[in-house]
Order: C-alpha cells, then structure tokens, then sequence
C-alpha cells in the first residue's frame, strides 16, 4: 500500500528544520512513500521543493485559527492519508483540519523550547503521533504536557553518511578556494544566523583565545537575520580591535561537507538546539568538537567524543577551546556512534515505521 504524507510548514526561513523537512520528505521518497508539502508563498522552502520534484500547495498560515487555511487543508486531505505538520500555526490549522477527517494527525516537534502546559494548549494531544528531533523533547512533553510516551517518539534528523567522510575532500584545495589561510588552525561554527545559535559568544571566544593563541583563525558559515549585527561585532567598535584579520563570515554555505572538512576544531555555541545537524556531521567527519548541553545535544554525547560543556557563556567555551589547544587528543571520536544512530537510513526507516503505526491503529479525534 502506497503511502500519501501532506507536510505543512509555517516558516518563511530556511534553517536546520526546513533542511530537516526537505530531507525527510527526501528519504521518505525513496522508500515508496508519496510526499507533498504546503507552506506560505514567500517561504524559501517552496522553491528548495519544488526543484527536488515534490507538489506544493500554497496556504496563508495568518494566525492558530486562520479559517482559509484550515478549509484549504481540509480538502487537500481528501488525497492524503497522513498529515505531518512542523511549526506552531501550521500545527493548529492542520490539527483543526484533520478532526473528522478520518486522516491522521503527526506532529513534528523540532525545537527544545518548552511547550506551556495550559489545558488550551491542547492541539498536541489531539495528534495521533508526535515525532520530537531529541530525546529530551520527547521526555519534556511526556512530562509537561502529558502526551502518553506510546503516543511519542524521538526520530533524530538523519545525515547523509555518503557525503560526510573527511577522506572525500582535500583540505588545503578548499582553504583556498574559501581564501582561508593554510598555516593556521581553522575554529569554525556553521547554522543559520539567529539569535538562539549564539555566534556572538564565537566572536567573543575568538578576540579572547587569539590573544594567547594568535595561530588560531576563525571562520563562520550561515545566512540570516543576525548577519549584519555579527558583521558590525567583528569590525569593533569603540575602543575595541577589528578582528576581520582572523575572524570571517563566510555567509551561506552551499556544500556543509566543505566547510567542516577545512576546520581543525568545530564550535556549536547554540543556547536552544534540538539534535544539531551540523554537529552530527562534524562528529562524522572526525573533528573535534565543543558543544553545551542544551537541548537534546547529549543524545549525540557518547564515551567523551567531544568536549560537552555545561552552559553556553564566554568563559565555558574559552575554556574548553584551551583545553582542545593545548590538548588535541583529549576526545575520542568515534564515527560509528553516529553512523548506527544518526544516518538518513535509521531514521527513514523509523519514521515509515512511525506511519505504519498510526494507519494500522484505530485512532479517533
């Protein structure tokens, strides 16, 4: 039996969700499940869909009870059997539309802010399944908003194991191409420009650890909102040294495999994460990394693999960058961990498993 899973996403943006819902829908393709997704017009993903072969719909997500948008989804659900929404207006519009449906309701939870417990909050019950990227989200929901555990599960956002190997990419051909100087040691942070991500406690860190550590060299990659304020810190202002000498902004990064394979250290300075990404795939590629617990980042802390810190302040990530300066062979990576946990396959693969069990089961709204 052929599978039909109707995405939604609210967001204009393009960041580790977006990326996460294009591969999913990706994978899911592969695996003989037919995938289509609606979003707003403006959003950026509904071009990145449309160039990967999916349907699009375009829907106006205004607000929780937007009417236009719960009528279109309704009867757009008419040919799909799953519905899998992803931001909070699109969740609401999409758990509305799907009462009397006798469609099924998935909800993916990306981020690890907390959800208000409030008893009008009540559209994650409603979902027959709730699929969370961390486990910790998972436990928090459980917990806080008393979602049934059977009723949820922790589905990491798998990476591409073929195109994160550190053996396919020549490390000095690339600093050149990037014009990133080859007799330094290469400290770098990669995700969407915002500010949960942090990436002014990186420049920070960087003015503080080049004054000791003046082969140190740091470069950023991303795009957003936060682009033009980061630009503004590393320039100085007054009284303060203009850091473009050994801090640069790379903006977006096309190939992320590239730009981890030019780094010595990678730092995740992020205060709210779900499973990150770009750590996955840092931890993939071998190189050592530092990152705070926050989130659902332990889920990838396996046998002191890399450095996991406790709060993402200043001095935490300065120190912990000393420590991996002065003593390189402090972390173990172990690239299999992520290769069994964390490849696109596993998580392919629990995800059908995921729509197996909410269309063979008899939920009612």
């Amino acid at each position: 039996m052929e599978i039909k899973v109707l995405h939604t996403e609210w967001s204009n943006g393009y960041g580790g969700q977006e990326i996460r819902i294009l591969l999913e829908m990706q994978v899911m393709r592969n695996l003989g499940v037919e995938c289509a997704l609606a979003c707003r017009e403006n959003a950026e993903i509904l071009n990145k869909s449309q160039n990967l072969g999916f349907e699009t719909f375009t829907l106006p997500f205004r607000r929780k009870t937007d009417i236009l948008s719960i009528w279109q989804l309704k009867r757009l659900l008419k040919h799909y059997d799953i519905l899998n929404t992803h931001s909070g207006i699109d969740t609401w519009c999409g758990g509305l539309a799907s009462i009397g449906s006798g469609k099924k309701f998935i909800r993916t939870r990306h981020l690890s802010t907390p959800i208000h417990p409030s008893r009008l909050n009540f559209i994650n019950n409603l979902a027959d399944f709730i699929i969370t990227t961390g486990e910790s989200v998972r436990e928090a929901m459980i917990r806080d908003n008393h979602i049934k555990p059977e009723k949820i599960a922790s589905i990491p956002t798998g990476i591409d194991v073929r195109i994160f190997q550190k053996s396919l990419y020549d490390k000095e051909m690339l600093k050149e191409s990037y014009k990133i100087p080859k007799n330094k040691i290469i400290i770098g942070n990669l995700g969407v420009m915002r500010y949960a991500k942090r990436q002014d406690i990186f420049i920070q860190v960087a003015r503080e650890i080049h004054k000791k550590y003046p082969h140190t060299y740091f470069i950023i990659g991303g795009s957003g909102d936060s682009f033009p304020y980061l630009e503004g810190l590393i320039k100085g202002g007054e009284g303060e040294e203009n850091a473009e000498a050994y801090i640069k902004l790379l903006g977006y990064i096309e190939k992320p495999a590239e730009f981890l394979a030019m780094l010595d250290i990678f730092m995740l300075t992020s205060e709210k994460e779900g499973v990150p990404q770009s750590l996955m795939q840092a931890l993939l590629m071998e190189i050592p990394s530092i990152a705070s617990d926050v989130g659902s980042i332990k889920d990838l802390y396996h046998n002191k693999n890399f450095l996991l810190i406790p709060k993402p302040t200043l001095e935490t990530f300065s120190q912990a960058l000393k420590e991996l300066l002065d003593n390189p062979h402090c972390i173990k990576i172990n690239p299999y961990f992520i290769l069994q946990k964390f490849s696109s396959e596993v998580m392919g693969k629990q995800i059908l498993a995921v729509y197996e069990k909410v269309l063979n089961e008899n939920f009612t709204h």
